[in-house]
């Protein structure tokens, strides 16, 4: 991708951030989804976090920024739980991770791929925003890692945590809920919405697919999945979604393919039979299919 074209699109994801800074205070409240059994789902401002509640304590998939921690407490205190022992972290990113030091700092203890605890300990470079995410503190790094996945035994839940090969990042992992048939996909599903896909930290729209494929070999008619990002969903929207991004693909590729240049794919506007759908949330058309044209250029 040109020096100009990674400009034009860090300008365009900085104003999102600074618009998002300026939008910080107060924190939004925390809204809970009992999902039963024990299981729930909470939206605020970042990733949406997966909760299981029981006597042997809370499990958090994902914990959104540092600044939502008190909401989630006391939304998790609402579902009737208290002692947050395990943090599970889907990827790396700060609207997923953001609040592990605080948790670490209340008792509990962090949860995470071998790759996420790689890159949060290190300065992250990040060419299309051009920018340098700086290290996380010790304390917010995890304590537990594995490789290809990991199963935990908690609050007569059997969870799977299946590591996927990259896709988002490289460090994304899908969360089973075994016996009640909800999965916790983090951000290689983003419901309603075009998805970041970041390739400096070795996603792609083809690892994207793939991750989609996998997870909906464990879904059924009527398992509940909570994305990343979006309201909670289901194997039928998940297909939708899969959809999309085929689509995107194919139509990316037929421009690269014909020699068009990012500027001449961008002004095609491949994304169009699915903008209505799928462009309205804070990655807009164009910008999508920059990321797609990157990333498909990759292997071409």
């Amino acid at each position: 991708m040109g020096r100009r074209a990674f400009a034009w699109m860090a300008c365009m994801l900085v104003a999102g951030v600074a618009r998002a800074v300026a939008a910080e205070e107060p924190p939004p409240p925390v809204e809970a989804h009992d999902l039963g059994n024990g299981l729930a789902m909470l939206v605020g401002s970042g990733g949406n976090v997966g909760v299981s509640i029981g006597a042997d304590g809370v499990l958090l998939v994902d914990d959104q920024y540092e600044r939502m921690t008190d909401g989630i407490r006391e939304a998790v205190r609402k579902l009737g739980g208290e002692r947050v022992r395990f943090v599970l972290n889907t990827h790396w990113h700060g609207d997923h991770t953001g609040g592990n030091e605080r948790w670490t700092g209340l008792g509990a203890a962090i949860v995470a791929h071998e790759n996420v605890r790689l890159r949060m300990a290190s300065d992250q470079w990040n060419p299309l925003r051009q920018t340098t995410t700086k290290a996380s503190p010790p304390a917010a790094l995890p304590v537990i890692t594995y490789a290809d996945g990991i199963r935990l035994h908690l609050n007569g839940h059997e969870i799977d945590v299946i590591h996927v090969d990259p896709a988002h990042t490289d460090g994304d992992s899908i969360v089973v809920f075994r016996g009640d048939d909800v999965v916790h996909l983090g951000d290689t599903y983003f419901n309603g919405l075009y998805p970041y896909i970041d390739a400096a930290s070795g996603g792609s729209l083809d690892g994207m697919i793939a991750a989609v494929d996998r997870s909906l070999a464990l879904c059924g008619a009527k398992t509940r999945i909570i994305p990343g990002h979006g309201p909670l969903s289901n194997r039928a929207e998940l297909e939708t979604y899969r959809g999309m991004l085929a689509g995107v693909r194919d139509a990316v590729l037929e421009g690269i393919r014909a020699g068009r240049s990012l500027d001449e794919v961008v002004a095609s506007r491949p994304t169009k039979p699915w903008d209505a759908k799928w462009g309205g949330g804070f990655l807009k058309p164009d910008v999508f299919v920059r990321i797609v044209y990157d990333s498909l250029s990759r292997r071409e």
